[in-house]
């Protein structure tokens, strides 16, 4: 496993603690698996934990931005969110096709009363981290 100097900002963890109860277990595990994810790639290095857009960020230098969050409107799923100008999105559903579920070219959705598809939620993740490196790539290394 690689050494990632993760840094969390305080506003990061003000609005993790903010979900309600059955949320922050959800969105907690979410975060385990993109940190698990960070230390298991010898690419990554640095790790932030910022807010941007008001909701929980990952953000490298080699890598496109990763959101996450869950909406009061919505309270039965939670999500992943991705720069929808890149092609992560778009790739990601043609290497897993309906093993997972898309928001347009912006998002990954996860019900509140599922498993996480854990394995390939570390793919995209990874992918995401490492953007810069494999934007190249047919299928960003997938």
């Amino acid at each position: 496993m690689a050494s990632v100097k993760v840094t969390t900002h305080p506003d990061f963890e003000a609005r993790m603690d903010s979900y309600p109860e059955g949320i922050q277990e959800k969105m907690q595990e979410l975060r385990a698996l993109v940190l698990e994810t960070a230390k298991e790639s010898s690419e990554i290095e640095r790790l932030g934990e910022a807010l941007k857009w008001g909701e929980p960020s990952f953000l490298t230098p080699q890598g496109s931005t990763l959101r996450m969050d869950w909406k009061e409107k919505r309270p039965d799923q939670y999500a992943l969110y991705f720069q929808c100008t890149s092609k992560l999105v778009h790739t990601f559903r043609l290497v897993f096709g309906n093993d997972l579920t898309y928001e347009g070219n912006r998002a990954l959705i996860f019900r509140m009363d599922a498993p996480l598809p854990k394995e390939q939620i570390k793919s995209c993740v990874k992918a995401t981290l490492t953007y810069h490196n494999v934007k190249h790539l047919p299928t960003l290394g997938l």
